[in-house]
């Protein structure tokens, strides 16, 4: 079952039991991959690693609105989209722990040969392509910086 079909069963699902937050969340998710499915029109939709990172930056933008409403002392703003966030993420593969990505991480370093903070675009490369999905990109990106420092 594609990503898409999921989506629509969810949101079935969510209408029949009248749960709007859940609803918006898969209405943005279903809206995000029509627009990226039209702005591929040539190929046969969406790769499922474009899917995890469609799903991955839909979560991040509510993370980050999410924390522009606390800093804003929007506290009311600040739940829905954290709601709308763990919806997301449901569709997201289990994500992995900061040990099992420095674990990755020392791989990569020994595989490209990097020796210091100029070789961090190979070893981000290499990390992120693996890890596709399972991890931030901003956690990958500070235990790279963290092992290329020291």
């Amino acid at each position: 079952m594609s990503l898409q079909d999921k989506i629509m069963v969810e949101l079935k699902a969510a209408m029949k039991a009248k749960d709007s937050v859940k609803l918006e969340a898969l209405r943005a998710v279903k809206s995000a991959i029509l627009l990226a499915n039209t702005e591929t029109s040539g190929k046969d939709g969406l790769s499922e690693e474009e899917e995890l990172k469609l799903l991955q930056k839909l979560v991040k933008q509510r993370k980050d609105s999410a924390q522009i409403y606390m800093e804003q002392n929007r506290k009311d703003l600040v739940e829905p989209e954290l709601e709308q966030a763990e919806v997301i993420e449901a569709f997201l593969p289990e994500q992995m722990t900061e040990a099992e990505i420095e674990a990755k991480v020392d791989e990569a370093i020994a595989k490209t040969g990097a020796s210091g903070m100029q070789d961090m675009g190979k070893v981000m490369g290499m990390v992120s392509s693996q890890l596709a999905g399972q991890a931030d990109g901003k956690t990958i990106s500070v235990i790279v910086k963290r092992k290329l420092s020291s």
